[in-house]
């Protein structure tokens, strides 16, 4: 692999680290958006608020006080320090939409980077779905027969017994006059 192919994969695996599950959505914080912008959270926010009407509940949501103490449990801040305010997050739509309110080449570069990430992750799901698919219809099929899957593994287990164990066999050959049949 190249240098540079290496340098992407290593964006895209940052990028892949800072997306979150989040009431069924794959998200992403306003914190780590403003970070790979180059730009201050609060200016991010100021940004967003200034264009609010791209961005749909669907595009954007401010996490819950639930959410966002799970969320907060799994980094390691301190109880003085830190954000005192409950982060926005932002969906794959609503991280496309921020392309157009934050017009800069590093803006655009990393919108197109996030993009291609979220799309690899979709045809990720998708491939992981028909392969769960599959494995499901198989389930029925092997669960309707599992009488006779059940016939075969014992039958198969008597013959690794039966090769397992040794069978007395007559000897082959002469015999010897003081031998007894």
């Amino acid at each position: 692999m190249s240098k540079k192919e290496l340098q992407v994969l290593a964006v895209e695996q940052k990028i892949l680290n800072r997306i979150y599950l989040i009431r069924g959505e794959k998200v992403m914080l306003d914190r780590d958006l403003a970070a790979m912008y180059g730009v201050e959270t609060k200016v991010f926010n100021q940004a967003v608020k200034r264009n609010i009407e791209r961005f749909p509940k669907d595009f954007m949501f401010t996490l819950s006080e639930k959410e966002w103490e799970r969320l907060r449990s799994q980094f390691v801040t301190s109880s003085w320090g830190g954000v005192r305010y409950r982060p926005k997050v932002f969906t794959e739509q609503g991280v496309a939409m921020l392309s157009g309110i934050l017009d800069s080449k590093t803006a655009i570069e990393v919108n197109i980077r996030i993009i291609r990430v979220f799309t690899k992750l979709r045809k990720y799901a998708l491939t992981h779905k028909e392969i769960l698919t599959q494995l499901a219809k198989l389930e029925k099929e092997v669960h309707g027969n599992s009488k006779d899957i059940e016939n075969i593994f014992m039958v198969l287990k008597e013959l690794i017994a039966k090769q397992s164990a040794p069978t007395y066999r007559e000897r082959i050959g002469f015999k010897r006059s003081n031998e007894k049949d």
